[in-house]
């Protein structure tokens, strides 16, 4: 297979996080229980946010989205893993290594200009309250999710169609759970500056430019809200700030330190264990991120269930 293109690649092998019997066991209890977890706590959200009109403003519109591309974020990587342990089998054929690499930067991407989204809407509605009605339209929110879908997929396009050029040797064993950019772009034996470059400035676009951005909204958030003369009117622009710095400082952090670290810090354990943070952990939070810190989304969810009860009764 040495000098093939990756055309003709069968399929690659996913080496998972562990290569011990019993630890892939648990693994694969935790992972499941995570899974699940994520995709109930989600879509509990979107419910309550779509038959709660309390819950039909600007703020909880991105958060309804920022949901439901959680739910796809987990999707494309865990439940292959899990197939993997059940049938015993590594392998991810090649066409399914790079649509699930396509998949996940797509919604990797979204979920970090929707982020963004979310820090402006705090952004005038903490600083320019007066305004916020009418800046914050319901046209301009519709534009700002179909820009983070648009843009985020023709940034993932864009690697996938760069990786098709490359070359691979006999090596075809990835140490990860899912097919990710940085460990492909180490098998390849062909030249890949051409990809690293992409991934350092057209990939940089959907990280870096959205953090700076979300950076520039809550300096001025800060800013504004120090000149508050109250200490409880301080308390409250900050608590509707909290939740969403938390998901923020989860996602980028580990982010950053996988993509935007130099080369020589990176190992296979640290990669894995960043992403796994930052592909199942964080999308998991952000549930109880959300709702344990915010009164109407606790209102809403529990106004939902008792619908639920009285619907079984």
């Amino acid at each position: 297979m040495e000098g093939a293109n990756l055309s003709r690649v069968s399929e690659f092998l996913l080496l998972g996080l562990s290569q011990n019997p019993r630890q892939q066991e648990l693994l694969f209890s935790v992972f499941l229980s995570m899974y699940l977890l994520t995709d109930l706590g989600n879509l509990f959200i979107i419910l309550a946010i779509a038959t709660d009109p309390r819950l039909h403003t600007p703020m909880y519109f991105f958060l309804a989205n920022l949901a439901f591309v959680d739910i796809c974020f987990t999707s494309t990587t865990i439940p292959k893993m899990l197939a993997n342990h059940v049938s015993g089998h590594k392998s991810i054929s090649y066409p399914g290594c790079l649509t699930q690499m396509f998949f996940f930067i797509w919604f990797a991407g979204i979920d970090s200009f929707l982020l963004t989204a979310m820090a402006y809407d705090r952004y005038v509605a903490i600083c320019h309250p007066l305004h916020y009605t009418t800046s914050i339209t319901p046209r301009l929110c519709g534009l700002l999710v179909t820009a983070s879908w648009t843009s985020a997929f023709v940034n993932a396009l864009t690697h996938t169609v760069l990786l098709t050029r490359l070359s691979f040797c006999a090596r075809n064993q990835i140490p990860h759970f899912f097919c990710d950019l940085s460990p492909l772009l180490k098998l390849a034996c062909s030249d890949t500056s051409l990809n690293n470059i992409m991934v350092y400035t057209v990939g940089a676009l959907p990280v870096i430019t959205p953090f700076m951005g979300i950076l520039i909204s809550y300096t001025r958030i800060f800013a504004t809200v120090l000149k508050i003369p109250s200490a409880g009117g301080k308390q409250k622009a900050f608590s509707t700030c909290g939740s969403h710095l938390s998901v923020v400082s989860l996602f980028y952090g580990t982010l950053i330190g996988v993509y935007f670290s130099p080369t020589s810090s990176h190992t296979a354990q640290k990669d894995t264990a960043a992403a796994v943070m930052y592909t199942v952990v964080t999308p998991m939070l952000n549930p109880f991120i959300y709702t344990l810190r915010n009164r109407d989304m606790k209102g809403a969810l529990g106004t939902l269930f008792r619908r639920k009860m009285v619907f079984v009764g």
